[in-house]
């Protein structure tokens, strides 16, 4: 991972909330927030909450007494979660996932959607969310799994690869989904001191236009900085590239096609 791979700023924020939040993480916050909610935990801490998608989940599925503290590296992502009246009752703060500034055992549930691919160190980023985690405390964090189980995104890569074939973008391949192998994920968790985790494989319906995944990709994440670096005044054109590479694959209408991810649980036992 490159350190441009986490920087969501300028216009990326409201573009990923607009057209990545309903089409790829709506679905995983609810399910991760039934899956915190069913700890019954009484403070709770999510990392990597970008825009706050999850976070608006967890709010919604929490009892009002549970205290919710939502951070994430960039500023403006949380500037822009901020906007959200579904958020008043969360602690927003920028915070960097592998440096919390948090008590130790501070903590009944980490939570982290689709974050962790992101962290320039994995295990120092588990081992600290070990460290803020009362004893019994559980850690929740979900990772796609590889573009083969994730037609739509895999179409936007083929599409871009095609368009800048000397220099294909791999913003999506290297970060996102290049963390996948619960072998990994285990090793690393072991390192950082956890207990083994369970894993579970979750599919569930990817659904939007043909210009969300477009448009959310090519110009609402990371990818961006990839396409303008290669080509400056073609981000518009690469974009409508991508459109009619998915419109070409799902059709012109309301899209529809599986997305997977990894959905992981794991226990802190001991101080």
């Amino acid at each position: 991972m490159t350190g441009k791979d986490a920087v969501f700023a300028g216009s990326i924020p409201a573009l990923y909330d607009r057209h990545l939040g309903p089409l790829l993480f709506e679905p995983y916050a609810r399910d991760l927030a039934r899956r915190v909610a069913a700890l019954r935990p009484g403070r709770v801490l999510e990392t990597a909450a970008g825009t706050g998608i999850v976070t608006a989940a967890l709010a919604g599925e929490l009892p009002p007494a549970v205290a919710l503290v939502a951070t994430d590296l960039n500023q403006a992502m949380v500037d822009h979660a901020a906007t959200k009246p579904a958020l008043k009752r969360v602690e927003l703060r920028q915070a960097d996932a592998l440096k919390l500034p948090f008590d130790d055992a501070s903590f009944d549930v980490v939570v982290c959607q689709f974050g962790v691919m992101f962290f320039p160190d994995k295990i120092a980023g588990y081992r600290e969310a070990r460290r803020i985690l009362k004893p019994g405390g559980a850690f929740v964090f979900s990772v796609w799994d590889s573009l083969q189980h994730n037609p739509i995104t895999r179409v936007v890569v083929e599409a871009a690869a095609a368009r800048y074939p000397q220099n294909p973008p791999r913003f999506l391949a290297r970060t996102p989904h290049g963390h996948h192998d619960p072998a990994v994920i285990r090793g690393d968790l072991a390192a950082a001191g956890f207990d083994p985790p369970v894993i579970d494989t979750v599919t569930l319906p990817c659904r939007g236009s043909p210009e969300d995944p477009a448009l959310g990709f090519c110009q609402g994440s990371p990818m961006r900085g990839e396409i303008e670096a290669l080509d400056p005044s073609g981000l518009a054109a690469a974009t409508e590239a991508v459109a009619a590479a998915v419109r070409s694959a799902f059709g012109a209408g309301p899209i529809e096609a599986p997305m997977q991810a990894l959905v992981v649980t794991v226990r802190k036992t001991g101080p």
